[in-house]
């Protein structure tokens, strides 16, 4: 508690140890929404940069881990809404890899990029829900929105990746 008040002060100790303590999580939790490290470090520089900006407006008695993991997530959606629209996300990791048929490749690039198609603050929430396995209320908290608004911006977002899908000729 005694950090966190030295850093709403302005204390620049306090806000170095503050990064050292949570720049691993921060970073994490950004490349599971851009899906790319290289991108994903510099995303967690501005994090912290503008974390260190806004020390004034943080208060001591909050929940830090769920302000910074805001800006985290704000820097990131700002970073997915400058960005090209087609972005390839990295293949499943697998012990060893199997041979795809034609059909399987197909549906694979479909997805990726329906997926990439979607509206940044759709992608998030479909990222978080159904490749992170998040919860609504943790993709809410993470968002900074209710639990009813996470529930809707998926069922919304699964809409559109069906539509896109059957676009590209992919029938679930």
């Amino acid at each position: 508690m005694e950090v966190l008040q030295r850093f709403a002060a302005g204390d620049l100790d306090a806000f170095e140890s503050l990064f050292r303590q949570h720049q691993r999580d921060v970073y994490r939790w950004i490349v599971r929404i851009v899906r790319d490290p290289a991108v994903a470090e510099d995303l967690t520089v501005e994090t912290f940069w503008r974390m260190h900006r806004g020390h004034a407006g943080f208060h001591p008695d909050a929940n830090f881990a769920a302000w910074l993991r805001r800006i985290a997530t704000n820097v990131a959606l700002d970073h997915l809404r400058r960005r090209r629209p087609y972005v390839e996300l990295p293949d499943e990791i697998a012990a060893e890899p199997k041979p795809d048929s034609a059909v399987q490749e197909q549906t694979r690039v479909a997805l990726r990029k329906a997926f990439a198609e979607l509206p940044p603050r759709l992608r998030v929430v479909a990222q978080l829900g159904l490749v992170e396995d998040e919860t609504y209320p943790e993709i809410a908290e993470a968002l900074g929105i209710s639990a009813g608004a996470a529930k809707t911006r998926m069922f919304r977002a699964v809409r559109l990746l069906r539509k896109k899908l059957q676009r590209l000729g992919v029938h679930s």
